[in-house]
């Protein structure tokens, strides 16, 4: 295996550091506090190519790999959590969905939008009553001929308050189970649909979290991505890369907080000498580094199966379940290490400590991760 970063990835590496930290970085505490994310910064990263990193450049994007795209997360992940998960579902969920699923007309109306960062997208799978469990569906896409009339209610969409494409998952032929749901393209302003409020989130607080609501919705059967009955497939198809892009953004959290405390330890003194000195502190560092090297390593494995065309069920499982972890730990040591300053918000520590929770649950919990894996081990 040789994980070595090629001169462009190293190049969109230093890129995505830079916007980071000169755009990302200031106003991060004050856009947490309100709730907010400026699409001032949403178009800046569209014209740097952050919003469609792996789409065909044909259709408006970078072209890059996986691996160039997961370099990216993390630094953008580092600083700010609530920018690069709108990154992250603009890439992995609708881009790459409609980019390898949908018909050339669905990516010359929408993907080169999308790609090019003009628009976003939002991925609707999860309701009320169907967040972990995709089988069971309670939004309906009836057949009606020339169109599906869409009623639901899908709940914690990302981009929802501010997307214009909407990929939504229904069930049209419920005595078919998983087998008769579709995946639906719908756009904002479409009669009947509505964008609830806003979600008051413990963590990712910039990012736009909304529940949707469908009545008597009219989605053109030229909406439907791939045949009759492939939505689930296109779900889990989907989901399978997204793990990806999220345990990215949980490297990227567990880095930002562990280089924080690593400063912080440098800089700080107790009993005469700087606390990285103390080996409590030492040995907590020593610890950081390692798992967070050990995730990174998961998630260039899981990206490398995707760039090579291997199966990454298990590799992008494995990453998330980690990473999730990992940035979980770290940033709780992270804020143990500030002591009494990691509680506060100048320090930083304790948004992150707080971003990091939701990567053990969006894109499948940590215990679906579980059970990916082990009926991948259990079938091999």
């Amino acid at each position: 295996m040789d994980f070595s970063l090629s001169e462009e990835q190293l190049m969109i590496q230093q890129a995505a550091k830079d916007f980071a930290q000169s755009e990302l970085m200031p106003g991060v505490i004050e856009r947490d506090d309100s709730q907010t994310f400026p699409d001032e910064l949403v178009r800046k990263m569209g014209e740097l190519g952050f919003m469609g990193m792996m789409v065909n450049e044909k259709y408006g994007g970078s072209g890059l790999d996986t691996q160039a795209y997961v370099l990216a997360m993390e630094e953008l992940s580092k600083v700010d959590a609530s920018a690069s998960v709108m990154v992250s579902v603009n890439n992995s969920l609708v881009c790459w969905g409609l980019e390898t699923y949908g018909s050339e007309e669905q990516k010359q109306k929408y993907l080169t939008r999308l790609a090019s960062g003009e628009i976003i997208g939002a991925f609707c799978l999860s309701e009320p009553e169907a967040g972990s469990d995709a089988t069971s569906q309670k939004t309906t896409a009836i057949d009606k001929g020339d169109h599906y009339l869409l009623n639901g209610t899908k709940n914690w969409i990302t981009n929802g308050g501010r997307a214009e494409v909407f990929l939504v998952i229904a069930q049209t032929h419920a005595d078919k189970g998983h087998h008769g749901i579709n995946a639906l393209i719908v756009e904002k302003g479409t009669p009947g649909f509505e964008i609830g409020p806003k979600e008051n989130k413990l963590g990712i607080r910039g990012s736009d979290t909304h529940s949707l609501l469908f009545n008597d919705v009219i989605v053109p059967k030229e909406n439907r991505i791939g045949a009759d009955g492939f939505g689930f497939k296109f779900a889990m198809k989907t989901l399978a890369g997204g793990r990806i892009g999220i345990a990215a953004q949980a490297l990227g959290i567990a880095a930002g907080a562990y280089e924080l405390a690593l400063q912080y330890s440098k800089q700080r003194k107790a009993f005469g000498t700087e606390i990285s000195n103390h080996q409590a502190i030492a040995f907590k560092l020593a610890d950081m580094h390692t798992k967070i090297q050990a995730a990174r390593l998961l998630v260039y494995q899981a990206a490398s199966d995707k760039d090579n065309g291997n199966d990454y069920t298990l590799s992008g499982a494995m990453a998330k379940l980690y990473a999730s972890d990992v940035a979980m730990e770290t940033t709780v040591e992270a804020v143990q290490i500030h002591g009494g300053n990691g509680f506060v918000k100048d320090y930083h520590v304790e948004r992150l400590m707080r971003d990091a929770k939701i990567t053990q649950i969006y894109e499948g919990t940590s215990e679906i991760q579980k059970i990916v894996i082990s009926r991948s081990i259990i079938k091999d």
